[in-house]
């Protein structure tokens, strides 16, 4: 089993980093292979609503690198972490441009796969920005794993974040229930649930 940490700072081996790297040495401890992917500091190609991967692509137009390392990543792991530093209360900026064309595109990769998401700030906004990237995982049926409390460090610098205590411990339970899903469902051997076609629908009706 291997578990994607996705680091979404533009800091390499920041305040995210140093949580998901607390992350990644439990499921190590817990016999689960981990990578850390960061997805840089240049600026990152959002979603335009083109629908081209709706529309028999089966993946984004662009063809950007970001994109095609991160598809490929997403189909040999067995669960996501998503980390983001808190920007104005919400993930950063070049995360959301990237996960926004992955999970539009990617539905069928990752479809069921046990995920979880985990902020950092220097003080406020952690419980929103957590929320908008919960939101990811659960459109695409993926069982979320959940911690002690809401899944947050904070700190202005990695040194800050090594003192947040519970930040850490939260860090750690969440890896070990994470552990916990995956191997409960690789454990089990029973199918994944039947799906029904999509049905859409909007609420805009015509006036008689």
């Amino acid at each position: 089993m291997k578990v994607l940490l996705i680091n979404g700072s533009p800091h390499k081996e920041g305040c995210t980093f140093t949580a998901l790297s607390e992350i990644a040495t439990i499921l190590t401890a817990e016999q689960i292979d981990s990578e850390i992917f960061w997805i840089g500091n240049q600026p990152v190609q959002g979603c335009i609503g083109c629908w081209q991967c709706r529309k028999g692509l089966g993946r984004c137009a662009f063809q950007d690198d970001l994109y095609n390392q991160l598809m490929e990543k997403i189909k040999q792991c067995d669960g996501i972490v998503i980390g983001s530093p808190v920007y104005y209360a919400g993930p950063s900026g070049s995360l959301c441009a990237i996960l926004d064309r992955i999970f539009f595109s990617l539905g069928d990769l990752l479809i069921h796969k046990p995920a979880a998401c985990t902020v950092n700030c220097r003080r406020g906004g952690a419980s929103a920005a957590f929320d908008r990237l919960n939101k990811y995982f659960t459109i695409l049926q993926m069982p979320v794993a959940t911690s002690q409390y809401w899944n947050s460090t904070h700190g202005f610098k990695p040194d800050d974040v090594q003192k947040d205590l519970e930040g850490l411990q939260t860090m750690r339970t969440l890896a070990r229930n994470l552990a916990y899903l995956l191997k409960a469902k690789t454990n089990s051997g029973l199918p994944p649930p039947e799906q029904e076609p999509w049905i859409a629908t909007n609420f805009i009706t015509k006036n008689r």
